[in-house]
């Protein structure tokens, strides 16, 4: 009888986190099912795509634009790429520094697959997005991640990344504005760590897919804090900021020494992104001032609502997030972990929000809720979430 045997990538993949994801999943067939459920679990945007972007994906379809694209991405869509990238750091971006992929998980798989070998380490900040777990597994570099400050904030620790690298480490990666936590780091301390990571002989890889989704405090890139680009990666993209979770469209800005192996890789992997999305894509970012406004504008009001609910519920807490549609509430006062809290929470109300023990060790008494809803859903989900807290605290 044949044996199914698989690679020890496909035996890393599969993670110890079912825990993690089955509120989410059970939710989901609930769901699915008819019944009352209100999903909170998941960065998915209920905001429409760029109306524009939309016809003229559809009008390059009709043009014929369903054809292989240059390894590299369009030619328009890396010109107005690197013309915000430029604005955004002051320093001038080429298009030849860009390369476009099919969503920034894809193009932050490439970027670490090329730069580690299983003997190499990775620092990772804590709490983590969660889905960087499957792209560590399968480059299967040994992974060092660093708390940040929870009860700052989390603010990230300097002192602790630079304590924490080995002879061993290749790369640092950073996310600002972050997952799940809404911190953007401050210019200063960016700087720092490109200071370090130069000095070290590390590249530092910032994932900035919320850039554009920041309140309050402004977004600074690395590519701007950074004294020189050598070993600064960029990775980007259109899911959150755009509502183009679906068309699956990033981007890395990278020195032109990493350029040749990840177009490499990219070539040998996905062979190029289509046409008419990149199209779309382009449309989209020429055409977003008036509309990423009104999604920043939306986001902070989901916040500033749930903010104020959370502060009359007796058991939770959140620190305000800076950025990001996201929410890491502390319901360790209720006397459960964030298992715990989130499998009653949907189980007797309802509501599914995400385990925050999947983001990280020290998180395991929050839970992340997403602002993927509008205010009439969010009023009735902290509804339930007040009635809920009144019967277990």
């Amino acid at each position: 009888m044949f044996e199914a045997r698989f690679s020890q990538t496909a035996t890393r993949l599969l993670a110890p986190d079912n825990r993690v994801w089955a509120v989410h999943d059970r939710a989901m067939k609930r769901l699915a099912a008819g019944e009352d459920i209100i999903v909170m679990s998941v960065g998915d945007p209920d905001l429409p795509t760029i109306a524009g972007a939309i016809a003229l994906a559809v009008t390059s379809l009709y043009r014929g634009r369903t054809h292989y694209s240059p390894g590299m991405g369009e030619p328009e869509l890396r010109r107005v790429i690197a013309e915000i990238e430029s604005d955004a750091s002051g320093r001038l971006t080429t298009p030849e520094e860009i390369i476009i992929f099919p969503g920034a998980t894809n193009a932050l798989f490439t970027v670490l697959a090329c730069l580690l070998d299983k003997d190499d380490e990775l620092i990772v900040t804590e709490p983590a997005y969660i889905g960087y777990r499957g792209l560590f597994a399968a480059v299967g570099a040994a992974v060092v991640a660093v708390p940040s400050l929870a009860g700052d904030g989390f603010r990230i620790d300097i002192d602790a990344i630079k304590a924490a690298a080995t002879d061993r480490t290749r790369v640092l990666l950073l996310n600002t504005p972050g997952n799940p936590s809404g911190h953007v780091i401050p210019h200063r301390d960016l700087q720092a760590l490109c200071e370090w990571a130069l000095e070290q002989d590390i590249w530092l890889v910032c994932d900035e897919v919320y850039s554009m989704l920041t309140f309050e405090t402004p977004f600074v890139s690395a590519r701007k804090a950074a004294p020189v680009l050598d070993n600064i990666i960029i990775v980007d993209g259109l899911s959150k900021s755009h509502a183009m979770t679906g068309w699956r469209l990033g981007w890395v800005v990278a020195p032109l020494a990493a350029i040749p192996p990840l177009l490499e890789f990219t070539s040998a992997t996905v062979f190029g992104c289509s046409q008419f999305v990149q199209d779309a894509a382009a449309f989209a970012l020429k055409n977003d001032q008036t509309y990423i406004q009104s999604v920043r504008d939306e986001y902070r009001q989901r916040r500033d609502y749930a903010l104020a609910r959370i502060a009359a519920i007796r058991g939770i807490t959140c620190v305000k997030p800076a950025a990001g549609m996201f929410m890491m509430m502390d319901v360790s006062e209720t006397g459960m972990n964030g298992y715990d809290f989130a499998e009653n929470l949907l189980d007797r109300a309802g509501v599914s929000v995400l385990p925050g023990g999947g983001f990280g060790s020290r998180t395991t008494g929050f839970v992340r809720l997403s602002l993927t809803q509008g205010e009439q859903v969010l009023k009735q989900a902290f509804d339930r979430i007040e009635t809920f807290c009144l019967e277990v605290c």
